[in-house]
């Protein structure tokens, strides 16, 4: 991921500290820890060929990586699906893969929806997209919909009118990256008023360069990170220690799920950070999650 590149030597001076826990999370948490929280913990992709020899066996082939991602992680973001919509013998073949584990699929709203023109008249490719991912059956996670840098609030009732069009009986949550929806705080207010009323999320986006995508906020008891780190700089390591207090209080207040994506702008090191995470998560918060096999 490119969102928020900067060059390594400006890390250091970048104020990563998370923002204060947001007064609205109190209304959205039940307030008590729930008896069996579920967190997922995952990668962008599985096709990176830099994992043979990492976590993949020597001579894994392409056709098998998910075969070897899916006995580490238990959830993917899928990127994929944002650059074309696949059909659900596709789908089904990867779905597949993960009978009888408890692992989600993350799917990437398709760019030609997001990224192409208004979102008024995209009722086919919606239900084109949808038709292919309904085949992940109960392995469907999170549906993401990223909306792209220009996309501002000046256009705010052409993306709350598209989200009332989706079904209510999945989880989606939104990606917005223009300045707007957080700089000004009626705007940020009634953003999240209308997820909250949609059951819908906000994705919480945590990358050097825009500060401002790491909201914190929720609007539903659930949280859909996507953290970008800076191949393993020192700053990689302290950012999953802050983020790992914060999870814990969450796990506290009554967080029910927590879908913690792994990028890098080089991703043969997600791996690495993803197995600090995990061991952080289990020593801290006392879980018992699988860590990656390096």
């Amino acid at each position: 991921m490119e969102f928020g590149l900067v060059p390594s030597q400006e890390l250091i001076a970048i104020n990563f500290a998370l923002p204060v826990e947001h007064k609205e999370n109190k209304k959205i948490l039940l307030g008590k820890r729930i008896k069996d929280p579920k967190l997922y913990i995952g990668c962008a992709k599985w096709g990176i060929p830099e994992w043979i020899g990492k976590i993949y066996p020597p001579g894994t082939r392409e056709k098998n990586f998910l075969d070897h991602y899916v006995r580490l992680y238990n959830c993917v973001e899928l990127n994929t699906t944002h650059y074309k919509i696949y059909g659900p013998v596709a789908i089904s073949k990867w779905a597949a893969k993960v009978t009888g584990k408890d692992f989600r699929f993350c799917p990437k709203m398709y760019q030609a929806i997001t990224h192409r023109g208004s979102l008024k008249n995209k009722g086919f490719l919606t239900s084109e997209f949808l038709r292919g991912v309904f085949a992940f059956g109960s392995f469907l996670g999170p549906i993401f919909i990223q909306m792209s840098d220009r996309f501002g609030p000046k256009r705010k009732e052409e993306l709350f009118s598209y989200l009332r069009s989706l079904p209510v009986n999945l989880q989606f949550f939104v990606e917005l990256r223009h300045h707007d929806w957080f700089a000004n705080q009626g705007i940020r207010k009634e953003l999240f008023g209308t997820l909250q009323s949609m059951n819908m999320g906000a994705v919480i986006t945590d990358t050097a360069g825009r500060r401002d995508c790491c909201h914190m906020q929720l609007s539903v008891p659930k949280a859909f990170i996507r953290f970008v780190g800076n191949s393993l700089h020192p700053t990689d390591f302290t950012r999953i220690d802050d983020w790992v207090k914060r999870i814990q209080i969450w796990l506290k207040q009554g967080l029910r799920d927590l879908y913690f994506f792994i990028h890098m702008h080089e991703e043969m090191y997600s791996p690495d950070l993803s197995a600090y995470l995990v061991d952080r998560l289990n020593s801290v918060c006392g879980l018992q999650l699988q860590k990656p096999l390096l």
